[in-house]
């Protein structure tokens, strides 16, 4: 019987010592794996102002360079449901009256028209957005960097929308007539203002699809700027890998 004692307390002693390992092994994997993870913080590179801003201008230029591509061709404010410009809401009336009287095709070739004069002014806003964007300061674009999904574009619109609308309303007008839609509009006024009883209307078209279009505008621009910032392969300058995987890592801190 004292024999099995002294083995038992032999055995216990043998599986706590092996234990004791196991828990000092593993508490040195930790302690190693901590290091680890920060040696390899202070190993990402670090960021500069300038580094910040060029990364921000490099990715708005970016995403306007391919918003403008897609809204420029043709249907590329047609055939998009987010950006398609329908009537004026203070001219909806209009719309559903002529469709009542079956003048479905007038109704149809006014709004096809303001569409396609979007998409040919849509180049216009180019070089207006990126002096724009030149003229970003830094301090704003650093605060943009580490902002949301579509601070920048937010910023941009916030900021530029009033002077961008000045300088684009005169293509867009230009537009409106070069494709004839200002013709098809004022057919389609003409012809509801004719029925009989109607309160007679004329909403401002110019002033309705340069907004709709800038509008059409900062919502592609706000897509490509949330692309860069969640997809790597989207980062096409070093400098933008750079900025952009260092705002990754502080999130994931």
């Amino acid at each position: 019987m004292i024999k099995y004692t002294f083995f038992l307390i032999f055995c216990f002693s043998i599986s706590f010592s092996a234990d004791a390992q196991s828990l000092k092994g593993l508490k040195n994997k930790a302690l190693n794996l901590k290091n680890n993870l920060k040696n390899t913080s202070k190993s990402l590179p670090s960021i500069t102002e300038d580094e910040a801003a060029t990364a921000l201008r490099d990715a708005l230029n970016n995403g306007i360079n391919n918003s403008v591509e897609i809204v420029s061709k043709v249907d590329g404010y047609l055939q998009n449901p987010e950006i398609k410009i329908p009537f004026p809401p203070d001219a909806k009336k209009i719309e559903d009256r002529l469709r009542s009287l079956g003048l479905n095709k007038l109704v149809d070739d006014a709004i096809l028209f303001i569409n396609r004069a979007a998409e040919d002014a849509a180049t216009e806003a180019k070089p207006i957005i990126i002096q724009a964007i030149k003229n970003m300061t830094v301090k704003d674009a650093i605060n943009i960097v580490k902002g949301k999904e579509d601070e920048g574009t937010n910023y941009l619109k916030k900021n530029t929308f009033d002077s961008l609308y000045k300088k684009f309303i005169p293509p867009i007008e230009i537009s409106l007539e070069k494709v004839n839609a200002t013709k098809h509009w004022s057919t389609v006024i003409n012809r509801y203002n004719k029925i009989p009883l109607v309160q007679k209307v004329n909403p401002d078209l110019d002033d309705y699809v340069t907004r709709k279009a800038l509008d059409g505008l900062f919502i592609m621009i706000a897509k490509e700027e949330k692309k860069i910032r969640e997809k790597p392969l989207a980062r096409v300058t070093e400098t933008l890998k750079k900025v952009f995987d260092w705002v990754d890592n502080q999130k994931n801190e």
